[in-house]
């Protein structure tokens, strides 16, 4: 591989995990397509040099979102079990629904997702740290702190059983699509959970990791993790995780909800063209 070649995985690495990191996805969203349609990679071998990437991108963004007290560490240890039942059975269900109905579903569910994150809802900060309550037994209600605000701002997770729902519901349609339930499950905690953009992403982003090291192992043993590509794909993640935590911590919660928004536009978009067989650029899939 030349060092042009690798150059522009690098360079391409660092805007997708920036990007991915930034709204807690998976990189793979954009890593796979670009990798497929402009450098003419095997979608197998695209996929896993993405699997390894998500891990790069998750470690790499876990100590500032750590730091910045943006993780809900407990939450995301409950909530990973919904989403490990759910792959899991993705994987039994497999081959036994068609792919078309399964790409239009999931486009619908996108589609009602981004117009529920851009509908205006009730603030989840709540004046002073919440009473204990029942849900509160879980030690799972947290703060983070606010730079616009110059405080910190308490928030309850409410809604927990719904929250587990959906997050089985993601990792069952990441195990069938072979897509990254980060799209999925930000969403959820956002207006199921009623957690703080923030804190959603950050929480997302250290989910994905674990999700991504359960599978990545059996892509190992395929054959399908290619140094010479995943080596620029996994640095360039790194410094795009690290570029996309700061850009978290630093940038407003209305600009994260917005680009967020615009990103499952874009994506049920690809979902119901996948439906009828066709992508963006014109081609079939």
């Amino acid at each position: 591989m030349n060092p042009e070649t690798e150059l522009w995985l690098f360079a391409v690495s660092v805007a997708a995990s920036a990007f991915g990191g930034m709204l807690g996805m998976a990189s793979g969203i954009f890593i796979v397509p670009i990798l497929t349609t402009f450098g003419h990679v095997d979608i197998r071998i695209a996929i896993g040099a993405s699997i390894v990437s998500v891990i790069a991108c998750s470690c790499s963004s876990a100590a500032p979102f750590l730091k910045g007290r943006l993780t809900n560490v407990r939450l995301a240890i409950v909530l990973e079990i919904a989403t490990t039942a759910g792959a899991l059975s993705g994987v039994v269900l497999a081959g036994g629904i068609p792919t078309s109905d399964l790409f239009f579903i999931l486009g619908m569910i996108l589609l009602l997702s981004a117009h529920q994150m851009l509908g205006k809802r009730r603030s989840t900060a709540l004046a002073s740290t919440p009473a204990p309550t029942g849900r509160s037994t879980w030690r799972l209600d947290s703060s983070y702190p606010d730079r616009e605000l110059g405080h910190d701002i308490a928030y309850r997770v409410e809604r927990l059983p719904v929250g587990m729902i959906l997050m089985y519901c993601a990792g069952l349609s990441s195990a069938l699509l072979g897509i990254g339930s980060g799209v999925l499950k930000v969403p959820a905690m956002d207006s199921a959970l009623r957690l703080p953009i923030k804190v959603s992403s950050a929480t997302s982003n250290f989910m994905i990791g674990v999700t991504a090291a359960a599978s990545a192992t059996s892509y190992f043993v395929r054959g399908n993790i290619v140094g010479p590509i995943a080596g620029p794909v996994v640095l360039g993640s790194v410094v795009g995780a690290l570029l996309g935590a700061r850009l978290l911590i630093s940038i407003s919660n209305d600009r994260i909800r917005v680009l967020f928004v615009a990103v499952l536009g874009a994506l049920a978009t690809q979902m119901f063209l996948a439906a009828f067989g066709k992508d963006l650029f014109g081609g079939t899939t």
